[in-house]
């Protein structure tokens, strides 16, 4: 009997690689002494034109552009998290966004003086860790489906290579 081969952490490792690159990059977003904003607010009026032109309704203004950035930012977050934990314990991404968002809100009212917390970041970066969770959970789901078909197709190959032996009476 042939003895199975030790579980690939490949897809694990370079997930959690990719998670700590980019945990640097939110942290630096969302750390700076200064808000990311100070300074572009005639870009973002731009930008904002061209939405509008380009059939954004005009409800959409700075207030919901920030909303949909922050959402977007934790979605690479919560996806790498979901991929970078081991699967018996993916669920912990879920309450890992929160988490992370609650710290770097609290972190921003009580160390930088520039930068303000609000329940609507916590809210929206949570919808984005959510979201991105549950894009990696599908994604493990569709990879674990074809590895499971890829393996048992293997497997039924070897079987059929088999030189059949008559058994001897």
């Amino acid at each position: 009997m042939s003895q199975q081969p030790p579980p690939s952490h490949v897809r694990r490792n370079i997930s959690l690689l990719l998670l700590l690159a980019y945990a640097g990059v939110v942290a630096a977003m969302t750390l700076s002494p200064t808000p990311l904003d100070q300074g572009f607010e005639s870009s973002i009026d731009k930008l904002l034109g061209v939405l509008h032109r380009n059939g954004v309704p005009e409800w959409f203004g700075y207030n919901k552009l920030e909303f949909t950035a922050n959402i977007a930012m934790f979605i690479p977050l919560g996806f790498l998290l979901g991929l970078a934990l081991p699967a018996r314990i993916w669920w912990l991404a879920l309450l890992a966004s929160p988490a992370i968002s609650i710290a770097i809100e609290m972190t921003q009212a009580g160390l930088l003086e520039s930068r303000f917390a609000t329940a609507s970041d916590v809210f929206a970066n949570t919808i984005g860790g959510l979201f991105g969770t549950l894009l990696a959970m599908v994604l493990r789901a569709i990879v674990n489906a074809r590895d499971e078909k890829v393996i048992a197709r293997a497997l039924w190959q070897a079987q059929q290579a088999r030189p059949v032996v008559m058994p001897r009476y």
